[in-house]
């Protein structure tokens, strides 16, 4: 196990005489498990019934400090998908290890009468790769991966991605994600191997022994090793319609056969941490699910490691409160993830223990929980090292090594779909190629969602991407090696006339519930363009296409030479071009059925589907395709009415600060500072700080005569607040000192008091005041409504 010598255990680092419980067998035996059970039996009956409570508390990274830690001695954090040590969510390397034995340090110093001292663990969602930090590699998400069906691939990429957490010296990574996802329109089917259970389940098994090792082995949780998580226990990716933290519905056997597949497989794998998922089933929530956590993950699939909770989701729970659900314990979760509000948790847990609520052999079974994953992730124990000296802690060369970036590479190249060629691939040595899109050039479309940021980054500084390799980097590299000329043109122009363009175009970053569609549709005809535009010039075309998932792309399909369905490959964008020019085969094979119909109908089969799940040419292969049907309904809607909500600015709308621009709503630039935060689900509203004469505006398109925003506001305005559209001016600080600390509440702003009402709202306040929006839409009302705060 993990660095864990033990010839005998004395307690727990503790500076005082404990009863010691020999420790002669070796990890893995049966007199070692029973050791393993004595031992920390052992510790159980020696902490504090707060102590115990905070071994179940998950708080965030950016919400207490160090002298919380030693105060309460939680049994874990984590940090969130936009946290960073030391407020910085690009920190290097070597700030996240100082964070990390900081915290450990903290948490490991000496307590009175013999109370046993246990070490932190610190969790990260590293979904492919450690990509919250800046340097990591940027494997292909789970998508792609499914698409090569190369389970050893993945085992490999597992251990490279472990290492590469190791050395930051975090503990947990809370991947791989199992969901079978059975609807396209889900913003998380990314994260999904595939529509097929069989083949998830190879594959998260596979990336399981990655990162933690063989079940059984000397290596298993040992260097370059961490504790892999399993998740969302179950059903995450069946919802009705395809929405995120939504329904499922139907008899439990049927869900079953498709969503609890890879559980099992993962279980068998050695997988020492679950995490229950934010979807109910037939109305009732996962988290607080005794039926299902307890009865078939404890009772039927025999899993003994620990049950973790997901952002906040006991707050879901019927009759629970984010500081209050005793009802998730009592189901079987046994970490709360409370990344805010782990005082008020820790709190009512500890009354309902004392009054019986809360059985303390119920406490006592989850604190077992965490603490059996501790001890065979070596995590307890008198030889217990500050992770800066654990295995690679430290080794900061590791992080994107080239032999890591190899791997990525490799994955890249066999996650590669081709749907269509008439014979431009691969491309002919010497040729002169023109690469177009805006995507071309840009890592962070490339990788998608969970990278760096918690929604991604479709507009980045380079230096936030060290070391990688853009699609176009990879085509110039490998055209010019082939005697070739490759030129770069986002737009499409030139000057001398290319014997091909490769279009690289695709749907930008997103995570979670803001990936969620209404239908298939691929809106933004950037793409197109191009491929229309060239196809009139008679130059052969090849359409590289990102995304999370298929879509409805019959339209680019028709105006294309050639259509590989790329999906979020990552960093080393050498791997496309290794295919597109024929140094590796063109292997890859439909993890899911993509669609021939632009609507919402889910497609897992051949009904609905234009290719098939398994399709996928070779570069060989360049039959004909059929022209394409390019009727579709919803490409009638117009722009969305609603401009910003559940965490996601609407396409076509821009946020600006001053003459500066914001990325996604968020940042900190001309004097607005603007963060997520949680109204009614992970950062699906945004907190923005005005200082004294800073400006905010917001620009889009729609139909209406009024706003509607949904926000709150703590504290009254100290100075004027402003709201421009058109030439029309008001002065709001009134109204908002109205709506001070009352919770959220709607604007509502028409033209009885904005008589130039148009596309563009102004905010502008002459002190500094902060303000929290959840939503922000154009809507119609009856004329003559009145403006209302």
């Amino acid at each position: 196990m993990k660095k864990l010598l033990l010839a005998t255990a004395c307690g727990i680092a503790t500076m005082t005489t404990a009863a010691c419980v020999q420790m002669d067998a070796a990890p893995g035996t049966t007199s070692a498990v029973m050791d393993e059970d004595a031992y920390i039996a052992d510790i159980v009956s020696r902490m504090t019934t707060e102590q115990k409570v905070a071994q179940l508390i998950q708080p965030q990274i950016n919400s207490f400090t160090p002298e919380d830690m030693a105060r309460y001695r939680f049994g874990s954090y984590l940090n969130g998908g936009n946290g960073g040590p030391y407020g910085d969510e690009f920190a290097p390397g070597p700030e996240w290890l100082r964070y990390a034995d900081e915290m450990y340090a903290a948490s490991v110093q000496p307590l009175p009468d013999g109370q046993p001292v246990i070490p932190t663990m610190w969790g990260t969602d590293a979904v492919h790769g450690h990509t919250n930090v800046v340097g990591a590699t940027i494997f292909p998400h789970n998508i792609g991966l499914g698409a090569t069906r190369d389970a050893e691939l993945v085992r490999r990429i597992g251990h490279a991605t472990a290492i590469e957490i190791e050395v930051t010296g975090i503990d947990w990574n809370f991947s791989p994600t199992v969901a079978v996802a059975q609807d396209d329109r889900w913003g998380r089917t990314y994260e999904s191997y595939s529509e097929d259970p069989q083949l998830v389940a190879t594959m998260g098994a596979a990336l399981v022994e990655g990162l933690q090792g063989k079940k059984g082995s000397e290596d298993f949780l040992g260097t370059g090793r961490v504790i892999a998580t399993a998740k969302h226990f179950f059903g995450d990716g069946g919802t009705d319609n395809g929405v995120d933290q939504g329904e499922v519905t139907g008899d439990i056997g049927a869900l079953k056969s498709i969503h609890a597949v890879p559980y099992p497989a993962a279980i068998d794998a050695g997988v020492e941490s679950i995490m229950a998922s934010f979807n109910s089933i037939n109305g009732r929530k996962m988290h607080g699910n005794e039926e299902l956590l307890t009865g078939v993950l404890r009772g039927e699939m025999g899993f003994d490691g620990l049950v973790v909770g997901d952002w906040n989701g006991h707050g879901q729970v019927q009759g629970c409160t984010v500081t209050d659900c005793p009802q998730s314990l009592l189901a079987g979760l046994d970490i709360y993830m409370v990344p805010d509000d782990w005082r008020g948790l820790m709190q009512t847990l500890v009354i309902q223990v004392e009054n019986g609520t809360i059985p303390m052999a119920r406490l006592d079974e989850a604190v077992t929980s965490v603490l059996r994953v501790k001890y065979r992730a070596g995590l307890l124990g008198p030889d217990v090292k500050r992770p800066s000296e654990r295995g690679y802690g430290g080794r900061f060369e590791m992080l994107g090594s080239p032999e890591h970036r190899a791997i990525a590479r490799e994955a890249v190249a066999k996650s590669q779909v081709i749907l269509k060629n008439n014979g431009v691939l691969p491309l002919a040595k010497g040729a002169n190629v023109l690469v177009a899109g805006s995507a071309a050039d840009n890592v962070g479309i490339s990788s998608g969602g969970w990278t760096l940021e918690w929604q991604g980054m479709a507009e980045a500084d380079d230096a936030l991407f060290p070391g990688t390799t853009s699609i176009w980097d990879g085509l110039r590299d490998a055209v010019t090696a082939d005697g070739g000329k490759a030129v770069l043109s986002a737009d499409g122009s030139f000057t001398t006339r290319p014997d091909v363009a490769v279009v690289v175009f695709g749907e930008k970053p997103y995570a979670e519930f803001a990936g969620d569609k209404p239908d298939l549709v691929f809106r933004d005809e950037e793409g197109l363009t191009l491929l229309r535009q060239f196809q009139a010039q008679g130059i052969p075309t090849v359409a590289v296409f990102l995304s999370g998932r298929p879509l409805w792309m019959n339209r680019e399909m028709n105006a294309s030479s050639a259509f590989v369905a790329s999906w979020l490959p990552g960093s080393e964008g050498a791997g496309v071009a290794d295919v597109l020019t024929g140094r590796r085969p063109a292997t890859g094979r439909l993890s899911f059925s993509w669609p021939a119909d632009c609507g919402g109908t889910p497609v897992n089969g051949p009904e609905g589907a234009l290719f098939n799940f398994g399709y996928g040419r070779a570069l060989t292969d360049t039959s004909a395709t059929p022209q394409l049907s390019e009727e579709c309904s919803a490409l009638m809607m117009g722009p969305s009415s609603e401009w910003f909500g559940q965490g996601r600015l609407a396409d076509g709308v821009t946020v600006s600060a001053g003459e500066q621009g914001l990325i996604n709503f968020t940042g900190n630039t001309g004097g607005i500072r603007a963060r997520g935060v949680d109204r009614n689900a992970q950062e699906d509203a945004r907190e923005v700080t005005f200082s004294a004469g800073s400006m905010l505006r917001i620009e889009g398109e729609g139909e209406g005569n009024a706003y509607r925003i949904t926000y709150a506001i703590d504290q009254r305005p100290s100075a004027a607040f402003t709201v421009t559209s058109g030439s029309s001016t008001l002065n709001i600080a009134q109204g908002l000192s109205i709506a001070e600390g009352k919770g959220y509440r709607e604007m509502v702003l028409t033209k009885q008091c904005l008589a130039d009402l148009g596309n563009m709202l102004e905010m502008k306040s002459a002190g500094p005041v902060t303000i929290r929006f959840a939503t922000i839409e154009r809507v119609e009302l009856g004329e003559g409504t009145e403006c209302s705060f």
